[in-house]
């Protein structure tokens, strides 16, 4: 066995990782980030989604990182693309002009970027990336975690890492139950926790929000274009297939009906924009085409024109069959592999079955996968999108009562307390105010259908903060979260799990290990200590952190 020693080992190379190495290895301290799959940055890259971004991401709400990986996506475009001169001079370029981002772009290029903020680090020898790997054990000695043990996917080496600080920024949460860390899954009891939205009666383990195996298509307009793949193997199964949930789906899944998030009424969608709308039953029926394109032919130089190009993460493939959280590794292979066979259904189902409003027949035949905007064989994504995953029990937990719109209605303090200054709060509901605010993030609580039957949960939320409490498990003294297993609920998850919000999750998590390391104390110090919390809020700021809201400190400007 290999045995490497660094200063802070972080396993896990998605969207919090990623912000982690480049926060620890900034400040001087030597990383190995580790990586299952064939590229860093996990939901802008080797999961293939666009981000899920706030109202204002043009203006805040992020990391100052977060912000240079948008921009430096912007400019790689500019400087790699034939862009025509409107596209090229626009300072807020949609690459794909897609709706559910300001930013919707080919996830090879989150990639390409991602490689480039890092290249310092890795040049300068303070960080080392192990790829492909993933953890199979731990060293645990009482509320220290003293090393993990790596596998390399490709050779079957094992590589024993030790190291001061751990970050796990898994998509599952997979270091917990390795090390012993205290946590949940699942859903909460609303006796538990007093949340609005959460649920009756006991505890869930096994409520878990569905996962989706995404896939990119492109679209060919060509007269008697004919792309259509074979009859997937389980086809039969998932074209029939009804999700069995409450309040009721609106029939079958493999259909442009849909209900929405927010009433769980009928939907009635099309593909395209230019297609006529139903006018039967409509309650905002979407366009499934335009909500993650990710390539436009309208920004391009070049002829002929290329085919637009969308990221399928739909209601359709949402796959809510079985959680695979703490299950025997044939329990989740045998998850994984229907979660694709859904996917791939979908994909014959738009091909051969979906009501085509343009022709007035079935099918789109035109479709068809793009494997190079997804870096794998077939087009679809490297990896599952994970929407939840295990939490650390945490020294404090962020619940709805924090942040939920209807729940803060019921909460208006007379004035805030923030650094020792007073100032009115801002008209409407205003979240919980968080004196160890490592960062900040918005999003709608949105939880996609659940395992356990239960529908769309998707209510509004205040502009929140993330307090360092819920980045510190009640226990563990060098494990700290780096991804969405951080102290949060099963409701508040569905907020916090966004990209920018991962993403500063965990930057703030590097910063602390960093910090910790420095000034040789615990992160539960930190915490403890004002003098000490305030410096190392202090450095955050100067790395880049926005604390509080604009308006936080001026409410008059909101």
């Amino acid at each position: 066995m290999r045995e490497l020693k660094t200063d802070i080992l972080i396993v896990g190379g998605g969207t919090g990782g990623v912000a982690a190495a480049l926060a620890a290895t900034a400040l001087g301290r030597q990383v190995i980030l580790t990586e299952e799959y064939a590229w860093l940055g996990g939901q802008l890259t080797s999961q293939a989604v666009p981000p899920d971004e706030n109202s204002w991401i043009e203006q805040g709400g992020a990391t100052l990182r977060y912000q240079t990986f948008r921009s430096k996506v912007r400019q790689y475009y500019r400087d790699n693309l034939p862009l025509t001169a409107e596209a090229r001079a626009n300072p807020l370029l949609n690459p794909g002009k897609g709706g559910v981002s300001r930013l919707c772009h080919n996830p090879r290029i989150g990639a390409a970027v991602i490689d480039q903020m890092l290249a310092p680090a890795l040049a300068s020898g303070r960080l080392i990336v192990l790829q492909p790997t993933k953890p199979v054990a731990a060293d645990t000695r009482g509320d220290v975690v003293r090393g993990v043990t790596l596998e390399h996917l490709q050779t079957g080496e094992q590589i024993h890492v030790t190291a001061s600080y751990i970050l796990d920024a898994t998509e599952l949460g997979d270091l917990l139950p390795m090390t012993g860390t205290e946590y949940v899954s699942g859903a909460e009891s609303r006796k538990d926790t007093g949340e609005l939205h959460a649920i009756d009666g006991p505890a869930q383990p096994e409520n878990v929000q569905a996962l989706t195996w995404v896939f990119h298509v492109g679209y060919d307009p060509t007269p008697g274009a004919n792309h259509t793949i074979d009859k997937p193997a389980r086809y039969d199964f998932w074209n029939q297939y009804v999700p069995l949930l409450t309040p009721p789906w609106a029939g079958k899944l493999l259909s442009f009906d849909d209900v929405h998030p927010a009433t769980v009424k009928l939907r009635r969608n099309r593909m395209f924009p230019h297609e006529p709308a139903w006018t039967d039953g409509q309650v905002g029926g979407n366009t499934f085409w335009m909500y993650r394109q990710v390539q436009t032919p309208d920004h391009l130089d070049i002829n002929p024109k290329p085919h637009a190009v969308t990221c399928v993460n739909w209601p359709m493939n949402d796959y809510m069959e079985g959680n695979i959280i703490d299950k025997p590794a044939d329990v989740v292979a045998h998850h994984l592999e229907e979660a694709r066979q859904l996917s791939l259904s979908l994909l014959y189902w738009l091909q051969t079955e979906a009501p085509n409003r343009t022709t007035g027949g079935t099918g789109y035949p035109g479709l068809y996968l793009r494997p190079d905007f997804t870096g794998t064989p077939d087009g679809f994504a490297q990896a599952p999108y994970i929407r939840e995953s295990r939490r650390i029990e945490a020294v404090f937990t962020v619940t709805e009562a924090h942040l939920g719109s209807e729940m803060r209605w019921t909460r208006k303090e007379p004035y805030h307390f923030l650094r020792g200054r007073y100032f009115d709060p801002v008209e409407g509901p205003t979240a919980e105010m968080f004196y160890d605010s490592v960062g900040i993030g918005h999003y709608a609580i949105d939880l996609h259908p659940s395992t356990n039957g239960i529908n769309y949960v998707d209510v509004g939320s205040t502009p929140f903060q993330i307090p360092l409490g819920a980045l510190l498990p009640v226990r563990m003294q060098n494990l700290l979260p780096a991804c969405k297993n951080l102290g949060v609920t099963h409701i508040t998850n569905g907020c916090y799990r966004l990209h920018p919000v991962e993403w500063n999750i965990g930057e703030a998590a590097g910063v602390l290990a960093a910090y910790c390391l420095e000034k040789k104390c615990r992160p539960h110090q930190v915490r403890e200590n004002r003098e000490m919390l305030r410096d190392y809020q202090t450095l955050l700021e100067q790395q880049g952190f926005s604390l509080y809201w604009p308006w936080q400190y001026n409410p008059k400007t909101m």
